[in-house]
């Protein structure tokens, strides 16, 4: 069988001038790329459009949460809480994305310190207001919520400001997102008290915020959105490269667009090409033993993060103070440092995106560049968007190590605001355990039989001054002493 190939239109192509030559090559293939770089732009902004509409929908809320006193609660509580939340993952079909505009709509966790008055704080959609309430009154049944406003409504918008001046980063991993870092269960021992046996890293945190002075607000935001199942793939990639093993990759858009332009050009030519088919080679044999010891404890750490349920988190970092009182290097500084307490150096770490993020430049345009991110940063923490940098995965013990309520024992940071009793009720289908309330009848029969006890004798009766303050001898024109754990009055409540 004799294959003729006719080459004569080759040579006539050859033979046009370059102008009609380029013309030729674009009225046969020079159009496509134009063509798919048009439609990609539509769709686009055809997604942007349908996703703005659907997500102009929802109604955000703002929700303090006081801690209770002598909180004892480790971060395993914090880890239940964010099991909970993975209730509000919603599995969305190609219509309800592409036509609709529906996406899963994302958590955001944060720590604000105003003036050295901290506070925890929760963003939700406003339907997932039960579902978080119930997975803190679950763990916490004492805690104190409390609807409030956004506290960044006071932050200047446009940069550079006459009065402010702001440092903010995104946090991203230093290694792909299937590698741990270090978790809560890594700061435990047991030398010393019992009460000391878990070291807690949110002290430095709480230290830090708590040494903030007048002008200074230090913001952390942690946005969570719930994921499916199938985010464990990563790890199961990661494992495969470790080991040697070959990972049968999918085609990206150019691989695509390749096939699709050699395709086209074979329909009109009759000349296709073809790879030749790879030979099979036999399937390699694993031995565990020829693994270095660093390959095993990555493979052993994967498998048991990927065990656990997972979101995809963004994490940000502002730090917006008056000129006058503006410590970078204090606050800045501290705040990575406190970051740098989950890194394990052979897994990974989280550490600030000083390249694209921070508020940082080099070279040319520095001035114009810094402000232009400073304006960025700032925006983006508003609007609490899970647009910059990629967003990674992080389990449910790792954001409990991050984000969680400080022990009393350990942190004895002073203006963290504390619930002082309990003000409003859990739900009432919420399980207590065995200590139930008891019926308002029973109650008032008791508060009935206590009516008999002798009363304690008045403070005047005893020689005790009814003004606490006159115990202490005070100079005249002394100014007494500001009461602590009070919130500034600049800290916005609903």
């Amino acid at each position: 069988m004799e294959i003729t190939i006719n080459a004569d239109s080759f040579q006539q192509f050859l033979n046009l001038p370059p102008d009609q030559q380029l013309l030729t090559m674009f009225w046969t293939v020079g159009w496509i790329p134009i063509a798919f770089t048009l439609l990609w732009g539509f769709w686009l902004i055809w997604i942007d459009y349908i996703q703005t509409q659907w997500g102009s929908q929802h109604k955000f809320i703002f929700l303090a949460i006081d801690i209770p006193r002598m909180n004892e609660q480790s971060p395993k509580a914090v880890e239940n809480m964010f099991t909970y939340l993975a209730g509000a993952h919603n599995t969305l079909n190609l219509l309800d994305k592409y036509w609709y505009g529906k996406f899963q709509l994302s958590f955001s966790y944060e720590i604000v310190s105003i003036e050295g008055y901290t506070q925890f704080l929760v963003r939700t959609p406003e339907q997932f207001r039960d579902l978080v309430e119930s997975a803190i009154y679950s763990q916490y049944p004492d805690a104190e919520i409390t609807e409030v406003e956004d506290y960044t409504a006071v932050a200047p918008a446009a940069y550079p400001n006459d009065e402010y001046d702001v440092w903010g980063a995104e946090f991203i991993l230093a290694k792909n997102s299937a590698y741990p870092i270090k978790v809560y269960e890594d700061f435990e021992h047991q030398f010393g008290r019992p009460e000391t046996h878990f070291r807690d890293p949110m002290a430095t945190l709480m230290d830090l915020c708590s040494s903030l002075k007048e002008g200074e607000q230090l913001w952390y935001q942690i946005i969570v959105r719930p994921t499916g199942f199938d985010w464990p793939e990563i790890g199961e990639k990661e494992i495969s490269k470790i080991i040697g093993e070959k990972v049968k990759g999918k085609e990206n858009i150019f691989e695509k667009a390749l096939n699709f332009i050699f395709g086209t050009l074979g329909d009109a030519t009759g000349i296709y090409l073809i790879a030749a088919p790879a030979p099979k080679d036999e399937k390699p044999t694993f031995n565990m033993m020829g693994l270095k010891p660093v390959q095993k404890k990555q493979i052993e750490a994967i498998q048991d993060k990927v065990g656990k349920l997972g979101f995809e988190v963004k994490i940000r970092m502002v730090y917006l103070a008056k000129k006058d009182v503006m410590n970078k290097v204090k606050v800045v500084n501290g705040f990575v440092g406190y970051i740098k307490q989950f890194s394990l150096n052979d897994l990974n770490n989280i550490k600030p995106d000083m390249k694209v993020t921070a508020t940082s430049t080099a070279y040319l345009f520095k001035e114009m560049r810094l402000n232009a991110k400073k304006r960025n940063i700032v925006r983006k923490y508003k609007a609490r968007t899970t647009l910059g940098m990629p967003m990674y995965n992080l389990n449910i013990q790792e954001l409990a190590t991050i984000w969680h309520f400080p022990i009393e024992t350990v942190v004895r940071a002073p203006l963290i605001q504390k619930a002082p009793g309990r003000k409003a009720e859990p739900p009432i289908s919420l399980p207590l355990g065995a200590e139930q309330i008891r019926p308002d009848e029973e109650m008032e029969a008791i508060f009935k039989r206590t009516e008999d006890i002798p009363k304690a004798p008045a403070a005047a009766d005893i020689g005790v001054p009814s003004d606490v303050d006159s115990i202490f001898e005070v100079e005249p024109g002394a100014e007494a002493p500001a009461p602590k754990n009070q919130p500034p009055s600049n800290l916005p409540f609903a």
